[in-house]
């Protein structure tokens, strides 16, 4: 299965581009992200219906944290995909734009696939580079300046991050000399040989390098360009999927901490980063005018806040398991229907969209049901990520940071629910509003993802259950 999931996309990649035929492009872009679906809950329901390749074996696997993050990417690139036929209608794509988009996408999925079933730590960074360089090709896609200077800054941001990551993995090397591996079994088995010092010198290399990617404050710079201008379904793939592969990278290497009882310096580091990422995106969020950027600043303050998760010890780590899959459905669902707010208004600026709910009845609710999402209202299951962290504080004996906690995120909920408010139901009445309703596909990935999150927030499956509780396990 894992042989599927690492060289098809590859495959369909190179039949698309060969092809050149918008019926085959169109079908592998829908077909890949189901097989995906598939193999997934293969995996999860502990099949394995192929046999691999021993060294496939040694180098990649499925385990229960690397299988929650492989559904949640499964089902919000199926979402993107779908909207992606939207997107290809709407900007008269050609058939080599629709083909290119595509095999990229694929090669940026395969990438992703890399990092998430990785077993050993050197190679995980080589499929979180291969990630850099693929997501920066679709980011820019409609070839325009601006997207040309994000793209760039993407790439020149993330590449120092994870060039100091892989720094961060030399040093942790020179701390494990006794047993010369860095196979992640080994680095946990053998975790009380690593040299203490040695070992935080290297976390703090690797929380900055794959902080970078994962976009956290004060290494985020690269963020809110890149999603204010990628084509919508791949803004959706950055912020739901992208950005929780480098974040499992950080888990697997907190878990090592753990394992070798120096968490308490690496949860100070993780708390602090948590804070300031919600801070910063608190200050920003109060003064944005690019609604785009402003769901970027979101991505931010969530990372944060699984950053906190994880500091937090088991209520904490089984809490951020929850808001990882909140926040990648939620902020799908608003990614891809910002593309249609894009579509109607032709801006991307706060103060020119208004009247939504008349122009589009359907996408206007869309946004606000997504914005209650994101936000932790209920049903929806970020209420319950969030009231499990207030408890996790206290449970942690730090229940003064609940505090600024809620303070924070009260800040940034009055924000983003200005802005969403006023788009939706503010009103400029020298202007006509003609209502106009979009293709299916502009809808259907959205209410695919929330009622998933309805369904999570209102009665969650047993199932989904065990699986976010066997994932929250991996942290000891």
């Amino acid at each position: 299965m894992i042989f599927i999931l690492l060289f098809l996309p590859v495959l369909l990649g190179a039949i698309v581009l060969l092809s050149k035929s918008r019926i085959i492009t169109r079908t592998s872009l829908i077909l890949l992200p189901m097989v995906y679906i598939a193999v997934t809950i293969s995996a999860w329901s502990g099949l394995n219906w192929i046999i691999l390749p021993g060294w496939l074996n040694i180098f990649f696997k499925f385990d229960p944290i690397g299988i929650l993050f492989l559904a949640v990417m499964s089902v919000v690139f199926l979402a993107s995909s779908i909207y992606s036929i939207f997107y290809f209608d709407e900007h008269n794509c050609s058939v080599q734009q629709e083909a290119v988009y595509t095999a990229t996408m694929f090669l940026f999925v395969a990438a992703m696939t890399g990092v998430l079933l990785s077993t050993h730590l050197a190679l995980m960074w080589v499929f979180v580079e291969a990630t850099t360089l693929t997501s920066a090709l679709l980011i820019y896609f409609e070839k325009k300046k601006s997207s040309l200077e994000a793209a760039w800054k993407y790439i020149y941001i993330c590449s120092i991050g994870i060039t100091l990551a892989f720094v961060g993995i030399i040093i942790l090397s020179i701390g494990s000399r006794s047993f010369n591996s860095l196979f992640f079994s080994d680095l946990y088995s053998h975790s009380s040989e690593i040299n203490p010092f040695w070992l935080q010198i290297s976390f703090a290399f690797i929380l900055v390098g794959f902080g970078t990617k994962v976009g956290v404050a004060p290494i985020h710079a690269w963020l809110p360009d890149a999603h204010s201008e990628a084509p919508s379904p791949v803004s959706a793939m950055l912020s739901g999927t992208l950005l929780n592969t480098a974040f499992l990278g950080l888990i697997r290497v907190q878990e090592i901490m753990i394992d070798a009882h120096r968490e308490e310096f690496s949860n100070f580091l993780l708390l602090v980063t948590g804070f300031l990422s919600l801070l910063i995106s608190a200050v920003f969020m109060l003064q944005i005018k690019n609604y785009k950027r402003m769901l970027a600043y979101s991505s931010i303050e969530n990372m944060g806040i699984l950053f906190i998760g994880i500091a937090l010890g088991k209520p904490g780590i089984f809490a951020a398991m929850i808001l990882l899959a909140a926040h990648s459905f939620s902020k799908t669902s608003l990614f891809l229907t910002s593309g249609n707010i894009l579509h109607h208004f032709k801006t991307k600026k706060i103060e020119s969209v208004h009247s939504l709910l008349k122009r589009d009845s359907i996408t206007g609710w869309i946004w606000i049901i997504s914005l209650l999402s994101i936000s932790g209202i209920p049903p929806f299951p970020a209420f319950i990520a969030k009231f499990l962290i207030a408890k996790a504080f206290f449970a942690a004996g730090l229940g003064w940071l609940s505090i600024p906690f809620f303070i924070l995120l009260a800040v940034i909920i009055y924000g983003m629910g200005n802005a969403v408010f006023k788009m939706s139901f503010g009103e400029n009445k020298s202007e006509i509003i003609e209502s106009k309703r979009l293709n299916f596909s502009a809808y259907t990935g959205q209410v695919l993802m929330l009622l998933l999150l309805i369904a999570i927030g209102t009665n969650i499956p047993e199932t989904v259950l065990n699986l976010l509780k066997n994932a929250a396990s991996f942290l000891n």
